[in-house]
């Protein structure tokens, strides 16, 4: 490879890296601001417009989870918050308490992959996974992202699936054993944020 083609691909990277790192920070400015100023409430910025394969009509608006790229150590704490009690509101104070603290302080640790859960027989997980892409549009604010996707079907044992069902069920009582939990992997050179960085 020449020096010049190097150059080009070095500063290529750059850029996708800042534009990762300008959507992580984002998410986790606007998350801990829900846990600690309205009550975990899932503001538009955990809620995209979903697009399926090359469909332009919006299918549905998902609510969504980034995770740690490590998580055991959360995950571990989710779970025993959970089965410590089995009320509902204690078990949302305690999850609050938890992530309005430290959780959010640093985007660095977070996965790029983002996850969200639907039930076992979810119809529209189906569609997903059928078409193997989908877009998620995030707009909160003066701020909108739009990032293109591949995506997965997680299996149970893969620590992002285990982080994303024990984060649920500190909200959800009633969360079913068995769900669907899908990943979106962003495509950086293809996603669009406006304005580029905040």
């Amino acid at each position: 490879m020449t020096q010049e083609r190097s150059g080009e691909v070095i500063a290529l990277q750059a850029a996708l890296d800042a534009k990762r790192r300008h959507f992580l920070g984002w998410q986790c400015r606007l998350r801990q601001l829900s846990v600690r100023e309205d009550s975990g409430r899932p503001n538009p910025a955990m809620r995209p417009e979903l697009r399926i394969g090359d469909e332009s009509d919006v299918a549905a608006e998902i609510v969504v989870l980034i995770t740690y790229a490590d998580p055991q150590d959360h995950t571990a704490e989710f779970r025993h918050l959970v089965r410590r009690t089995h009320d509902p509101r204690e078990r949302y104070d305690a999850a609050i308490k938890l992530l309005s603290a430290s959780y959010y302080q640093d985007p660095a640790l977070f996965s790029e992959e983002i996850t969200a859960l639907f039930s076992q027989d979810s119809a529209l997980a189906g569609r997903l996974l059928a078409a193997g892409h989908a877009t998620l549009t995030f707009e909160h604010f003066s701020q909108r992202f739009q990032l293109p996707c591949s995506l997965r079907d997680l299996p149970e044992h893969a620590p992002a699936y285990q982080a994303t069902y024990w984060h649920n069920a500190l909200f959800n009582a009633s969360l079913p054993g068995k769900v669907r939990i899908l990943a979106f992997q962003p495509d950086w050179a293809t996603a669009v944020a406006d304005p580029a960085t905040s």
